[in-house]
């Protein structure tokens, strides 16, 4: 691995140095994606609210995670500061222009039972009072910014446009655009409100102000002072629609963080963070209403301590149970989940010629795939382990259906990923032969998980609305939230199988659940460990951390290149040169083809301050639209946790053209500042899934406190060819690999599996 030394003026991978990639000069990574997550006071409790930081297409517009280290690192850096403000004035003095005639402040003052109600009434609130509101909906003055930068996302409601939304009735919008502006909220909402609340949604909001929490983008805070000015003297902390309100917001922004469902006593510490004066009630109250569903779930059991000292009890204990509160949608998410999984566990795959032909396919493949091949025709649902390298078994596995006559496709989460998987199975051999087999017409083939569950790829739908295939294979299966797992579960025949390929130590999926890693431990079907390791000295690294070792490799060829730096501003300049100059120079990889991944989006090296200066030395412009130009490297998310790399093609009246992966994509004017941002540098959360064949990994020193071993697996894997690191975190690196790992979700999928399926051996 080579290290750069800090004195060099024209920085080049593969300058030998005396650092070691273990010591002092290692790169970071993890939760810093968590800048893209609402965040708040206590949402849900100190370790339930963030969950790993999945990216939304949104961000606070705060640093890179470790916000305090971010606030004193600005101080002494003013040149950063300055910049990043000046990055933001053009966009800013657009957007107050029109927002400034809706901007007025608001005026202020114008059941459970059982274990579970035990458990409940365990925590009572320790608070009340309110904060004040006053400003609650006035955003921060208009700041300078530079040429051409990344439009600015921030957490506050986002004003509608002026037309009312698509099947959202004039008169609706007008009767709650009424509403808002009489207690003093901004207008540009009711498109939004007429669209979550339906049908008479100004008469809801009249009689439950904190409804508006249900408008993506409303804290808590707006919605109380909202409320305030509407109900007046009437309005307190204990309004029973306050609690069931807040409960049901605080369940969502635990989903944001990827969690199905709360232990109970953590919604009440955090619901009496909120200055909820009597927390249990709310949560009976939001369960009476529907709002939310409370679940008894078994746990393991007892430790063998507590056993034995049962041993003489005249009765048997009973078996511990924990409370879990959750939203009705998850829920049935992951029940639905789980009885499709158990469906393809226990139904017989269809025949296809004696476990013979499964046999004979996986005696001719090599050995890690000749193992899939012969687990994977046994059985109705499988899981696949393994890197990049391990790939080549799934392709393996889908030419041995093919060669037996079934119809096999692999589902990818992106178009790139899609495409790469594609020329791989058309690169392929199948053995000796078996262009002789029977094939079944369009039998092999590629799609996107979301083309396929949409009909518009794959294979289509059958006369009983199932997928009409024999096998399917999803790869990169830690992507998978709950609510899309389900969905491919419930196409699928009865019969066909089912193969979950990916790698368990890469980050999770963008949305609720953890799909792969309940599937693992509960121990519900067979599993396969690839034995293929991945290639060179990046592949060697990237092992490595997996296990939580960060070891120093070889890398005669500048695979792997330390570039360390001692600041902020010396991070970005190091991080331009490398992509315009040095790699392209050193490596023979062009700056198209380099992918810069950085932890978080704000701060002065987030992806808006890196994309800002990349801009400006690769497709520099003034940004007529929106603050992009034609030729600008994008990333389009089109829903949370969808993340497009492309490129801006032009735009018009019909709004901004992009090519994603050869997928012309066209975002209307109003939703451009939302779903599209400029990509010559992304979070390792919206990189996942894809790789380049250069990444330089970009580790600041405010994030060495927000780093995890996958964030730093996922991060460094992106690479094929070349790795740079840019590095300035010290020994935070060594210790993240070492010793902090993914950060728990709370699901319910695995209980719910091992009560529906035997233990696989």
């Amino acid at each position: 691995m080579s290290t750069e030394p800090e004195t060099t003026q024209d920085a080049e991978p593969g300058t030998p140095g005396a650092e070691s990639a273990a010591g002092a000069s290692e790169p970071t990574g993890e939760g810093v994606d968590r800048a893209a997550e609402p965040s708040g006071d206590g949402d849900v409790s100190a370790d339930e609210s963030t969950g790993e930081g999945e990216d939304t297409g949104e961000d606070t517009g705060e640093g890179t995670g470790a916000e305090g280290a971010g606030t004193a690192e600005g101080a002494a850096q003013v040149s950063e500061a300055a910049a990043e403000l000046a990055a933001q004035r053009v966009e800013r003095e657009r957007i107050e222009r029109r927002k400034a005639e809706k901007r007025a402040p608001i005026e202020a003052g114008t059941k459970l039972s059982g274990t579970a109600a035990d458990l409940l009434a365990a925590v009572r609130a320790v608070e009340s009072g309110e904060k004040p509101v006053a400003t609650a909906f006035r955003e921060p003055d208009p700041a300078p910014r530079r040429a051409a930068p990344e439009p600015v996302r921030r957490p506050q409601p986002v004003a509608a446009p002026t037309a009312p939304a698509p099947g959202a009735p004039p008169e609706a919008v007008a009767a709650v655009r009424a509403v808002l502006a009489g207690a003093g909220a901004p207008e540009g909402l009711a498109a939004q409100v007429v669209t979550v609340l339906g049908e008479g949604a100004d008469d809801r909001l009249r009689e439950d102000p904190w409804q508006l929490l249900r408008v993506p983008g409303v804290r808590p805070e707006q919605a109380d002072g909202f409320a305030r000015a509407l109900l007046g003297a009437e309005c307190g902390p204990d309004d029973e629609r306050r609690g069931t309100a807040l409960t049901v917001w605080l369940l969502e922004q635990a989903a944001v963080a990827g969690h199905t469902a709360l232990d109970a006593p953590a919604l009440i510490a955090a619901l009496s963070q909120r200055s909820v004066p009597d927390p249990d009630t709310a949560v009976q109250s939001a369960v009476a209403e529907g709002e939310a569903l409370v679940f008894q779930d078994a746990l393991d059991s007892a430790p063998p301590a507590a056993a034995a000292a049962d041993d003489d009890a005249e009765e048997p204990q009973e078996r511990p149970v924990r409370i879990l509160i959750g939203l009705e949608r998850y829920a049935l998410a992951e029940e639905s989940l789980a009885d499709g999984l158990a469906r393809l566990v226990n139904s017989v795959p269809k025949e296809d010629g004696s476990a013979a032909g499964w046999e004979r396919e996986a005696a001719s493949a090599p050995r890690s795939a000749g193992e899939l091949i012969r687990v994977g025709g046994a059985h109705g649902l499988v899981l696949h382990t393994g890197g990049e390298a391990s790939r080549a078994e799934v392709a393996a596995l889908l030419h041995a259906a093919r060669a037996l006559g079934l119809r096999g496709w692999a589902a990818a989460h992106t178009s790139g990923g899609r495409d790469d998987f594609a020329a791989r199975l058309a690169r392929h051999e199948p053995a000796d032969g078996a262009a002789d087999r029977p094939t079944g017409g369009e039998a092999t083939g590629a799609a996107t998980v979301a083309g396929l569950l949409s009909g518009a790829e794959g294979p289509g739908r059958d006369a009983d609305g199932a997928l009409d295939l024999d096998v399917l294979v999803v790869l990169d299966a830690p992507q998978l939230d709950v609510e899309t797992a389900a969905m491919l579960a419930e196409s699928l025949p009865d019969g066909a199988r089912l193969v979950l390929s990916g790698d368990p130590g890469v980050l999770w999926s963008a949305g609720p659940g953890r799909v792969f890693a309940d599937l693992i431990a509960a121990r519900a079907c067979p599993q396969v460990a690839s034995r293929t390791p991945d290639p060179g000295p990046i592949g060697e690294l990237v092992s490595g951390i997996g296990i939580g070792e960060l070891n120093q490799v070889e890398a005669p060829g500048k695979e792997v290149v330390i570039v360390p730096v001692r600041d902020a501003g010396e991070a970005v300049h190091r991080t331009v040169q490398l992509v315009a100059d040095s790699v392209p120079r050193a490596i023979g990889v062009p700056a198209e083809q380099t992918q810069v991944i950085t932890p978080g989006h704000g701060g002065p090296v987030g992806t808006r301050a890196l994309n800002t200066a990349l801009k400006e030395r690769l497709n520099p412009g003034p940004g007529r639209f929106g603050g992009f130009d034609p030729g600008d490297r994008i990333v389009h998310s089109p829903a949370p946790g969808r993340s497009l790399p492309g490129r801006v093609v032009r735009a018009d009246a019909e709004g901004l053209h992009l090519d994603c992966s050869g997928t012309p994509v066209v975002v209307p004017k109003d939703r451009v500042e939302q779903t599209v941002r400029h990509g010559w540098a992304l979070t390792a959360h919206q990189a996942v899934g894809l790789r380049w064949p250069a990444a330089v990994v970009v580790l600041p020193g405010d994030a060495a406190g927000s780093l995890t071993r996958p964030w730093v697996y996922t991060a460094f894997g992106r690479a094929e060819r070349h790795l740079s690191v840019v590095h300035g975190v010290e020994q935070a690196l060594p210790h993240a690999v070492a010793e902090v790992p993914q950060k728990p979700r709370t699901t319910r999928l695995q209980a719910l599996l091992k009560a529906q399926t035997p233990t696989s051996a």
